[in-house]
């Protein structure tokens, strides 16, 4: 039976993701606003009649200085927030895919690259974790220290007995997470993950959910995305930039 993915372009973002969206939106508005101030060749005269009027003039820099006010803010609380040290996510007790406990101590203390997907992905998912595996091989001892997870969004089907054969025929270097699936939807929420049950004809269901991977420093805290396709060279240069910074 086929299954369904939503496209990698329709993908969520993640929160850092979704601010650095916000500055750049913020920005083209302050710059359109200048653009307004200055007469337009086309109907010049009207403008600049309009530009004479001091109530204008004055509304106009006041959205330009509120606009550049919430540029620095959201930039500051953004940097303050990726160096602060603090850990991305909330804390979680879930099962790895030998049966074992597995908490947030698990994304300490070394760089982590952490991919949120589901065992009857058609596509999406055997892709990025062969690719995680072969960024890991292309990294070779320089990436001893990263450590690669597999979440499980489909933690009703996906025991830990399916994730270790799962994941297993991939890579030794990709450790599997399952669990009770309120506490994985509490991670999922946690981590800005988008994940959502689509029904399918016949009763079955597929999985839409974000197929982004998650860079994480070694205190947990974020540190960027590899995007799902992004070319192989630009990934492996994003996880020598995650080991030597992160």
């Amino acid at each position: 039976m086929q299954t369904w993915e939503r496209p990698p372009a329709k993908t969520s973002l993640s929160l850092p993701q979704r601010q650095h969206g916000l500055f750049r939106d913020i920005a083209v508005k302050a710059i359109f606003g200048i653009w307004l101030r200055r007469p337009s060749r086309v109907s010049g005269a009207t403008n600049l009649r309009q530009m004479k009027n001091p109530m204008m003039r004055s509304i106009l820099i006041g959205i330009l200085v509120l606009m550049a006010a919430g540029v620095g803010w959201l930039t500051f609380d953004w940097h303050r927030a990726r160096n602060s040290g603090e850990a991305f996510g909330a804390p979680f007790t879930l099962v790895d895919q030998k049966g074992g406990e597995i908490t947030e101590t698990a994304f300490r203390g070394h760089p982590s690259a952490v991919f949120f997907g589901f065992t009857h992905c058609p596509e999406v998912c055997p892709t990025t974790l062969a690719e995680m595996d072969g960024w890991l091989k292309k990294l070779g001892e320089e990436g001893r220290d990263v450590r690669a997870y597999f979440v499980s969004v489909d933690p009703e089907r996906d025991t830990p007995e399916i994730m270790n054969t799962y994941v297993g025929n991939v890579s030794e270097r990709i450790t599997g997470i399952t669990g009770d699936p309120e506490k994985v939807a509490a991670m999922v929420k946690a981590f800005s993950i988008y994940a959502r049950k689509v029904p399918l004809d016949g009763g079955d269901y597929t999985m839409d959910h974000t197929a982004t991977v998650l860079l994480l420093d070694r205190n947990g805290g974020f540190f960027g995305t590899i995007a799902y396709g992004e070319d192989s060279q630009t990934a492996v240069t994003k996880l020598k930039r995650l080991i030597a910074e992160g």
